[in-house]
């Protein structure tokens, strides 16, 4: 059966990401060091302002940038660009022109392995973190809370690998895609919630940011978590995240038939 393929392809990806489980432990070790100025930070500002922010208050904050590196560390792809885009230039896509394999399917095979051995690795240390600041985490009231949240969650990590899937297309048409991706990630750090929480910003900018993928790779799964997405506003989210999340699958098989379109006709 074809599924069969994709899951061989899994465990394949799952074999060759333990190999590097030690990297990733100690990425997301040395990753939570930008949470400690992260908590200073915010412990000034809110001794200044002495009071709440828009709803949050220093509790609140810490709570907000833990979840930030835990839903990070669960959808965030891990060096998938570069792979993709190594495989194009070294030409190993050629073996996929000739086999009854999508590419995509096979990339997302290896995303989805790469995530579970990535997040069973970088658990402890975040679990750890989690522990310390215990009395800062307010557990959600209702069921259905965590059910929406895992959804967003879902649908953002798959947004997040289509994303990077599209990006890494790139190198069909150019030799280096580094300052593409650095672009892109930049505006993904700064509109999508790692660097603060969208909903401290101005009612004009948050309403045209809740048009834009990047709200909806890690502010939204975060802000449903934690109850600050209700009611209408929660299911005209999860809507716009899902109209998102076929937006990129849809650009993702656009970027690949027209980048094979261009390998082929140069003589790929």
């Amino acid at each position: 059966m074809k599924i069969e393929k994709y899951i061989s392809v899994f465990n394949i990806g799952l074999q060759n990401t333990f190999v590097y489980r030690w990297n990733y432990f100690l990425r997301a070790l040395f990753g939570l060091i930008p949470l400690a100025g992260t908590v200073f930070l915010w412990r000034a500002v809110f001794q200044e302002h002495g009071g709440g922010l828009h709803g949050y208050d220093y509790g609140s904050m810490v709570y907000y940038y833990l979840l930030a590196i835990l839903v990070s560390n669960l959808v965030t792809p891990t060096e998938d660009e570069w792979q993709i885009a190594a495989d194009i230039r070294e030409g190993q896509i050629n073996s996929f022109l000739t086999k009854p394999v999508s590419y995509l399917g096979y990339r997302f095979s290896i995303f989805l392995s790469g995530r579970l051995v990535y997040t069973a690795v970088t658990l402890p240390p975040i679990a750890l973190i989690f522990l310390y600041f215990r009395d800062y985490i307010v557990l959600p009231e209702h069921v259905m809370t965590y059910v929406y949240a895992c959804v967003s969650m879902l649908m953002a990590a798959f947004m997040q690998f289509f994303i990077t899937y599209s990006l890494a297309m790139m190198a069909f048409w150019i030799l280096e895609i580094s300052t593409v991706v650095f672009i892109v990630y930049s505006f993904e750090y700064f509109l999508g919630g790692q660097m603060f929480p969208i909903d401290i910003m101005p009612a004009g900018i948050q309403a045209a940011m809740k048009w834009m993928p990047f709200y909806y790779e890690l502010f939204c799964p975060i802000a449903i978590f934690m109850e600050r997405l209700r009611g209408l506003e929660l299911a005209q989210a999860l809507a716009i995240q899902a109209c998102w999340l076929l937006a990129t699958w849809a650009a993702a098989h656009a970027m690949w038939k027209r980048g094979l379109g261009h390998y082929q006709a140069v003589g790929g």
